[in-house]
């Protein structure tokens, strides 16, 4: 998926370590989301096109980068709210929701 998308990181030093594009070659293109928000760089350049956005850990810049983009949607008036809390019969067994998750019976 990562090779098919435009990725963009928070910082790309740290990101070539411990985010999911660790695993790419030195020479994987990235962008740092500041640019993005700078307008030094494009964010997506089409309506087709899959981003990525490797974060590492950075809580605040990931909390602004959602509002962001939440607002920017809101504004735009695209995008639809989705619940990334899945409705489980036992909380404390997050396992549980795999089964429903893919489709698999148990």
């Amino acid at each position: 998926m990562l090779r098919n998308s435009r990725v963009f990181v928070e910082y790309e030093p740290q990101t070539r370590l411990e985010g999911d594009i660790q695993q790419m070659p030195p020479g994987f293109e990235v962008t740092e989301l500041w640019r993005v928000l700078a307008q030094h760089q494009p964010g997506r350049t089409k309506p087709h096109e899959v981003t990525v956005f490797d974060s590492v850990g950075f809580a605040l810049e990931d909390f602004s980068a959602l509002r962001f983009m939440r607002d920017a949607a809101c504004k735009l008036e695209i995008g639809s709210n989705l619940s990334l809390v899945p409705q489980l019969n036992d909380p404390k067994n997050l396992f549980s929701f795999i089964p429903q998750a893919v489709g698999c019976t148990q």
